[in-house]
């Protein structure tokens, strides 16, 4: 069993910034990437950042040189720095990655959402 547990979210201010927080825990042994996803009201969910076990980075372009995504590896932790933050940045933000577990077998995982609201 893998879990993935997010933290981080909140409401702030426009051009403010929040770091999301996505630890995975359970019987892992590897992580093959982790990735944000956002869904917001009335929208399909979106992919905003992925990372690789190997370090490589993808963004949508909307959030292009505004987030960026990190992982610790030795914590099993995947973060998204987000600066200069906009109202249209307002959704649940989903931690995913793709795991192997200690039984081989392998799948995503989904963490439970986090909500990041931008608002004056």
């Amino acid at each position: 069993q893998v879990q993935l547990v997010e933290s981080g979210g909140g409401l702030v201010q426009p051009g403010g910034s929040l770091r999301l927080s996505c630890v995975a825990s359970g019987s892992i042994f590897s992580i093959n990437f982790m990735a944000w996803y956002r869904q917001a009201p009335g929208k399909e969910r979106e992919l905003v950042a992925k990372i690789t076990s190997g370090g490589s980075t993808n963004y949508v372009d909307s959030v292009k040189g505004r987030f960026a995504i990190s992982k610790d590896n030795a914590q099993n932790t995947v973060y998204l720095q987000m600066s200069g933050l906009k109202p249209e940045d307002t959704a649940v933000y989903y931690c995913n990655a793709a795991v192997t577990a200690t039984s081989r077998a392998s799948f995503e995982v989904w963490g439970q959402g986090t909500l990041v609201t931008v608002s004056s």
